[in-house]
């Protein structure tokens, strides 16, 4: 069915909407909905597998409960896409994550149904809990707060923090744990064991089927379905497991697991679940891609696979397959490359093996690669404990994630002066993802930290350069960052040189005024210096390559004989490259006209990464006019 033929969705506008409908017309909108999905997100890209599995769960929640005065939180937002076609976005969703369009997560500038701003990971059950204690505190206790973790979130600590305060409060929260086994690549640890054992155990399932069977087959849950849910539970308590329920350990009355792709029935049991005080967990199983073949097949690449052919779900090839590679790439051949040199060379992600491409040194070398789960804090201390027993971890996470876990970084590795390498991926502007995903704080928040050695390289070749400085003997602690996207150099795969560290170079001479550059946004600057010559304005471009430690002697030679400065960085304007060179103005007497490109101080809205250089005033028609005018109008 294509959207086209929808006979139900085009009359929904709202909860209230959806409300009017009868319960067997739930399935057939369940449909309509994940085709709808299909069909934009097949020519606008965004997170498709885990909203395609949440569809019932959307309808069931908006169905039963009174939206927006009951709360619904969705952790990390990916399967959100039905929540927001339901809650009067159905019209705009074609503009989902692009500029100026509805954001690809939940907002609550956007609609007073997203509850809470979402798109870092176990964020829900806190949130949740903090709303139903305000709740309470304002004497509306009839109100719901309905927290909804999957996407891998449970394994986060934060989550388990959540539970652990939730579970002895008296607040009505009801977490429902959709448990799809999979985040972007396949959940790990002992919490995804231990969610498998139950919802495999021949024991429970043969308790389900009796208890099925007792009410009378096809029947389920029925007019006794408050009982029958209670039964379960007890069952799963006391013979599921050798183990006690660890839910219940938070003191959360647990229930499940149950099909969480059958409306009726979460209609049913949400009815249910709603009458009942205090903290309780819903345990719900979804299949991530539901309803689109080779989405359920390859859940990882479907989880955001771009665009693709709605009826063969094959991907658009990539117009820049055969030319320059992925950074992510780069990193993924090149650490196993040093591996293979250097046996202490340990890999580990957390929860991002394929986005990063350590899922490369994890094929080739299983035993040296650990994919940790959603849980930077532990990654950082646990590539700390590696290192002081002698091996060198390069711990890559995408910047804006290991801003979970600034204290580990500064407690546990710098202030020890361990020799962990950090690959900081996704750093800069990110683009579609938007301000919960731009990876622009890191140099500003990285380079007050002592011991720190911070680098970002121009192309390829440095950063092969610089993770294989970072590795030798005595470096300490050493970040890299670098960009989503692809690289400059078609040939990138050059012979391993020692980097001097500290020392940048300068790219291009010239006369009139000079931009000086961290990272691969040095490569506007090149660009921009080029044009600027058709204008006559002789420009000239420095690569810094570190902003700790700055190159002193670079930059005394530099603002000894430019007076006007431009500095670029692809990231915050405050504390970064700019702010560093202009201190050391200061410090040393210089005074030329300093002018900072950068991310201004506002966040960042979604769009492409062009539009957002635009937007931030330094792609390379902003690089040329600020050129320009300083050109023509400073002395």
């Amino acid at each position: 069915m294509s959207a086209a033929a929808a006979k139900l969705l085009p009359g929904i506008h709202s909860p209230d909407d959806l409300k009017k409908l009868k319960e067997e017309d739930l399935q057939p909108l369940c449909g309509e909905l994940r085709q709808f999905i299909i069909d934009v997100i097949s020519s606008n890209p965004g997170h498709l597998g885990a909203s395609l599995g949440t569809v019932e769960l959307a309808v069931a929640l908006h169905y039963v409960f009174n939206t927006p005065y009951d709360k619904i939180i969705w952790d990390v937002g990916h399967q959100a896409y039905a929540h927001k076609i339901l809650t009067g976005r159905k019209d705009a969703f074609y503009t989902n994550r692009t500029h100026m369009g509805i954001s690809g997560f939940p907002r609550i500038s956007e609609s007073p149904y997203d509850s809470f701003g979402v798109g870092h990971s176990s964020t829900s059950i806190s949130a949740a809990l903090g709303m139903a204690e305000a709740s309470r505190l304002a004497g509306e206790r009839s109100r719901n707060h309905i927290a909804v973790i999957g996407d891998g979130a449970m394994t986060g600590g934060m989550a388990m923090e959540a539970l652990n305060n939730a579970g002895v409060s008296k607040s009505n929260v009801l977490v429902i744990l959709n448990d799809n086994g999979i985040a972007i690549d396949r959940n790990v640890g002992a919490i995804n064991k231990y969610l498998t054992d139950i919802t495999t155990s021949p024991t429970y399932n043969r308790i389900r089927d009796k208890i099925w069977k007792m009410m009378g087959g096809h029947t389920r849950y029925g007019a006794n379905s408050r009982a029958v849910v209670k039964q379960i539970g007890n069952a799963l308590k006391t013979s599921i497991l050798t183990k006690s329920n660890l839910f219940e350990a938070f003191n959360f009355r647990y229930f499940g697991p149950v099909d969480g792709n059958d409306v009726i029935r979460l209609i049913k049991l949400l009815n249910d679940l709603k009458g009942i005080p205090g903290p309780k967990l819903l345990h719900i199983i979804t299949t991530k891609g539901k309803g689109f073949a080779l989405a359920e097949k390859d859940q990882t690449t479907y989880h955001s696979p771009g665009i693709f052919n709605k009826e063969t779900g094959q991907i658009a090839a990539d117009a820049c397959h055969n030319q320059t590679p992925k950074y992510q790439t780069v990193f993924g051949k090149t650490i196993i490359e040093l591996a293979e040199m250097n046996p202490k060379i340990i890999g580990i992600t957390p929860a991002m093996p394929t986005g990063c491409s350590l899922n490369l040194m994890m094929a080739k070398m299983p035993e040296r690669a650990f994919d940790v789960g959603i849980a930077e804090q532990h990654a950082v201390t646990f590539s700390a404990g590696l290192a002081v027993s002698g091996m060198i971890p390069f711990c890559n996470i995408y910047s804006t994630f290991m801003q979970r876990a600034y204290d580990q970084l500064i407690h546990d590795v710098a202030l020890q002066k361990l020799q962990v390498v950090f690959c900081l991926d996704r750093a800069g502007l990110v683009g579609e993802d938007g301000p919960t995903h731009q990876g622009v704080f890191d140099l500003a928040y990285l380079r007050t930290v002592p011991n720190l050695t911070i680098a970002a390289p121009l192309n390829e070749e440095e950063l092969r350069n610089m993770m294989y400085t970072a590795q030798l003997p005595g470096k300490g602690p050493f970040v890299i960052r670098y960009p989503r996207g692809r690289g400059v150099m078609p040939e990138w795969k050059t012979p391993f040189n020692e980097m001097t560290v500290g020392k940048g170079r300068l790219l291009k001479d010239g006369n009139d005024l000079i931009i000086i550059a961290l990272g691969t946004i040095g490569n506007l600057a090149l660009a921009a210096s080029h044009e600027l010559e058709n204008q006559a304005v002789s420009c000239a471009v420095a690569d810094m390559r570190f902003l700790k430690p700055l190159d002193e002697e670079l930059l005394h030679i530099l603002l000894g004989r430019f007076k006007k400065v431009i500095t670029l960085e692809d990231g915050a304007i405050i504390g970064g490259l700019g702010s560093a060179v202009i201190e050391f103005a200061n410090d040393h007497g210089y005074h030329p006209h300093i002018k900072r490109l950068g991310v201004p101080d506002r966040f960042i809205e979604q769009g492409r990464i062009e539009e957002q250089q635009a937007d931030c005033g330094f792609d390379v028609p902003c690089i040329v006019k600020a050129a320009s005018d300083m050109v023509i109008l400073l002395p």
